[in-house]
């Protein structure tokens, strides 16, 4: 029997490492947990920032957690702790800042980077991501003297972006490449309805443009697009997506792809060192979604403490308000396959679209917007890959009872 682990580092403060060193607490409490955030406040969901931009949520109710929270559950957190290097083989971990942190087992919990594509003018003042408390603070600081707003990227993050800034009385407009919003999570007909529920919000959509130059000589004044367009903004926020953090990864000598590559024991290719979350890549696939981060926190800290909890993947599930519109999109809500049965049922004047992928009678992908309702029985459904071929024109009907299904 292997002895018993006297200490724990984990490295980020976010969902991930949050969640994975409350578990190690609730599992084990004699272990010395010790968590390295980047970041100098707590542990806040990443969607808090959205309803903190939009006014609708208080800076002090941004965060997960009381204050005390970590000194009571006797976790030791480090705000502001850059984790910079690894020493595998005397099983130690250094910060920025030249402190040194000893472990029995470590975890990877570092998340994503804003993904900033190669625009000319990115460097300007008044050019931002939103991946960060520091960066929305910027954002709203920024916005104080500078009303007219240039989202670049459709995506659930553009768009949710837009709509924080709509509410605070900004003209914003959202530049998609794609000919179409959220091309992972909607299809054509979906997106379309979309659209018109956005547009009619009062925030303005340019589908298929590619921007080329963001103007201005010390403080951006506007976007120029390929083919020579241009327009006005004092404001440009970049939602492009992200990339896994796995530079500290790199450094150790771990194996990396997209991401830090794990086992099903969300172990890396060096023992003793784990990894989960965003930055974490399992069975070729990198997730960057809530459940996901969830799952594998909690089944890495079970593997860290020798108790076999097997992560086997995670159902795509995305389920939000986005610009004001109830979305869930589950599984292959957008199939490129052959051999699929597709059925919808839709109501575009009314925002409501509901789209059921079938394999062979059974649910394989949903798409549910406009409405909550049956939304989360739906995703249950996919994920549990239920045959409905007996009543698959019944998902559809608001009285039809999902639940017992």
């Amino acid at each position: 029997m292997s002895p018993p682990l006297r200490s724990v580092v984990v490295v980020g403060a976010g969902l991930a490492g949050t969640m994975a060193s409350k578990t190690l607490r609730e599992l084990d409490g004699e272990v010395r947990i010790d968590v390295l955030g980047e970041e100098p406040e707590p542990y806040y969901p990443r969607p808090n920032l959205i309803e903190f931009l939009s006014g609708r949520l208080p800076y002090e109710r941004l965060f997960a957690f009381p204050g005390s929270w970590h000194e009571r559950q006797r976790i030791g957190l480090h705000l502001g702790s850059r984790a910079a290097r690894i020493q595998a083989d005397a099983k130690t971990i250094e910060t920025a800042d030249g402190r040194t942190f000893p472990y029995d087992a470590l975890l990877l919990a570092t998340g994503c980077r804003a993904f900033m594509p190669p625009i000319a003018g990115a460097g300007l003042e008044g050019v931002f991501c939103l991946r960060t408390l520091g960066d929305a603070l910027a954002i709203l600081d920024r916005l104080r003297e500078r009303t007219r707003v240039a989202v670049v990227g459709g995506g659930l993050l553009g768009l949710e972006i837009a709509r924080a800034l709509g509410a605070r009385g900004a003209e914003v407009r959202v530049i998609e490449v794609f000919d179409r919003l959220l091309p992972r999570q909607l299809d054509d007909e979906g997106a379309a309805i979309l659209k018109g529920q956005i547009e009619r919000s009062g925030v303005a959509v340019r589908l298929g443009t590619v921007t080329e130059r963001i103007l201005g000589d010390d403080r951006v004044r506007g976007l120029r697009f390929k083919g020579g367009e241009e327009v006005e903004a004092e404001l440009v926020i970049v939602a492009a997506g992200v990339k896994p953090d796995i530079e500290l990864a790199v450094e150790a000598g771990l194996r990396t792809e997209k991401g830090i590559v794990v086992d099903d024991r969300l172990e890396t290719s060096r023992p003793g060192i784990f990894a989960a979350g965003d930055a974490a890549e399992h069975g070729g696939r990198t997730y960057g979604i809530i459940p996901a981060a969830f799952e594998q926190s909690r089944a890495a800290a079970h593997n860290i403490l020798g108790l076999d909890l097997p992560y086997r993947g995670t159902v795509p599930s995305t389920t939000l308000k986005v610009a004001g519109v109830h979305l869930t999109s589950v599984g292959l809500a957008v199939p490129e396959e052959d051999g699929l049965e597709v059925l919808t049922d839709k109501a575009p004047d009314e925002g409501l679209y509901k789209k059921i992928v079938l394999r062979e009678g059974r649910l394989v992908g949903a798409i549910w917007m406009g409405t909550k309702k049956g939304a989360s029985e739906i995703g249950r459904l996919v994920a549990a890959g239920k045959d409905v071929s007996g009543f698959k024109r019944e998902l559809f009907k608001d009285d039809f009872d999902l639940t017992g299904i």
